[in-house]
């Protein structure tokens, strides 16, 4: 097999698309991830609560595959609220070292007109190499 699903234990099933793909050469590709919980539930509607939800359902992916927020190579965030993101840096930052530490790996952000969970006030793709 070329590659690996990576499924965190206990999560609801992923439909029509993958939460991780592991390669054999160990780059973990992590699907975008929004600020719901392992049964797709979202428990917040604030920016910074799906946030730290968000990174969180990053690390449950990238640990279900054997890695750690340091083998985490690149982040692409998409937001649906620029304003919100540039007023909450403070929160933000303070979220994401909690979360991640002070790992600091490539980023891209980028502003979208809406998410497919309406819900969603975030996703977040991942990269991670795990050696």
């Amino acid at each position: 097999m070329a590659h690996q699903i990576v499924q965190p234990e206990g999560w609801a099933p992923a439909k029509g698309y993958a939460n991780g793909v592991l390669s054999k050469d160990g780059h973990l590709y992590v699907g975008g991830q929004i600020g719901w919980n392992a049964q797709q539930v979202f428990e917040t509607h604030d920016f910074i609560g799906q946030m730290e939800q968000t990174l969180r359902n990053i690390m449950d992916v990238v640990e279900a595959a054997g890695g750690r927020a340091e083998h985490i190579t690149r982040l692409t965030w998409y937001v649906t609220d620029k304003k919100e993101y540039l007023a909450r840096q403070a929160e933000i930052g303070a979220v994401y070292r909690k979360v991640l530490g002070r790992h600091f790996p490539a980023m891209a952000m980028v502003v979208v007109a809406g998410l497919v969970e309406d819900e969603a006030l975030l996703e977040i793709e991942a990269t991670a190499v795990i050696d």
